[in-house]
């Protein structure tokens, strides 16, 4: 395929997410009271808003802690500090540069260059890292799913929402030695890193509650928040934008609570991992120089 045909697919496909992302918002914020979403926000506390920025970080570190451990699996020996700058500066990728290469292609790009080891394993590593990621998500989803108001509402689906999480880790467990035979013997310690890092970002989203103010359903809009999170996977909006608004607006009505706190929390997030991926710009250029050195 020429290089041309190339960038017409990534230009296209750059369209098609901002076209997402900016369909969703306008969806959400046309239906929703703007002047009380401005109010909401701009009365949140600032100090909870900035331990919601720290703790959210602190799952960023832990997630470039889980990679580097499957990166150790496949021979890779990189130090934590030149893996959580790339870990960053895919962020970066992720978030401002929609369409292109992609955080995780970056990451392979650049580990592939400056390390005598085959593409594939490299590969094999992050996606094994993202599955991992997927499957603590659909674990503290139902977790928190149980105690909200949606399985009052849903009652026939509870047996169903504690099959997915008894069953969640043995059918990963199950793939892992199917699929990737190399990741087994790190499986125990990455599920636990990946259940850390999935509740501290439930504990970010609970920091900006908090600083909104919102008095009571936390349990309804934290199960709500790991929803949209799971629509967030999809590379279909800019670094998430407009999926999550998009979710929380239609299942906050749905449940009869408050539109305005729910879209205040997921911008309020969206700020926060945009400022954080920030920090990956800052970082670009230093790991394609020269080869870092092994730990």
């Amino acid at each position: 395929m020429s290089k041309s045909n190339l960038s017409g697919k990534k230009l296209l496909r750059t369209v098609l997410q901002i076209g997402i992302s900016v369909a969703a918002l306008t969806i959400v914020l046309s239906k929703t009271d703007t002047d009380k979403l401005l109010e909401v926000i701009g009365s949140a506390n600032p100090w909870l808003l900035l331990g919601a920025f720290i703790v959210f970080n602190i799952s960023k570190i832990l997630n470039a802690l889980r990679l580097n451990r499957f990166f150790r699996a496949i021979d890779l020996n990189i130090s934590e500090t030149y893996n959580l700058q790339l870990y960053y500066i895919g962020m970066f990728y992720n978030m401002f540069l929609p369409g292109g290469i992609g955080g995780d292609g970056y990451k392979i790009y650049v580990l592939q260059k400056n390390h005598e080891i085959r593409m594939v394993n490299v590969f094999n590593a992050v996606f094994w890292d993202r599955i991992a990621g997927i499957f603590a998500l659909v674990f503290l989803t139902g977790i928190l799913v149980l105690p909200s108001t949606f399985a009052a509402l849903y009652e026939p689906y509870i047996p169903a929402t504690w099959a997915a999480i008894i069953l969640c880790y043995p059918l990963s467990w199950v793939l892992t030695k199917m699929l990737y035979k190399q990741f087994l013997s790190i499986f125990g310690i990455t599920a636990i890193e990946s259940i850390l890092i999935q509740t501290a970002q439930v504990v970010s989203a609970w920091l900006i509650l908090l600083a909104l103010g919102l008095p009571s359903n936390h349990i309804d809009y934290l199960a709500i928040f790991l929803v949209s999170t799971v629509a967030t996977v999809l590379p279909i909006t800019v670094g998430g934008a407009g999926a999550r608004e998009i979710t929380f607006f239609y299942a906050l009505n749905h449940l009869q609570l408050d539109a305005n706190s729910g879209v205040a929390l997921s911008l309020i997030f969206f700020a926060i991992s945009a400022i954080s991926a920030l920090l990956g710009m800052l970082l670009q250029g230093k790991t394609t120089s020269k080869k870092p050195k092994k730990q």
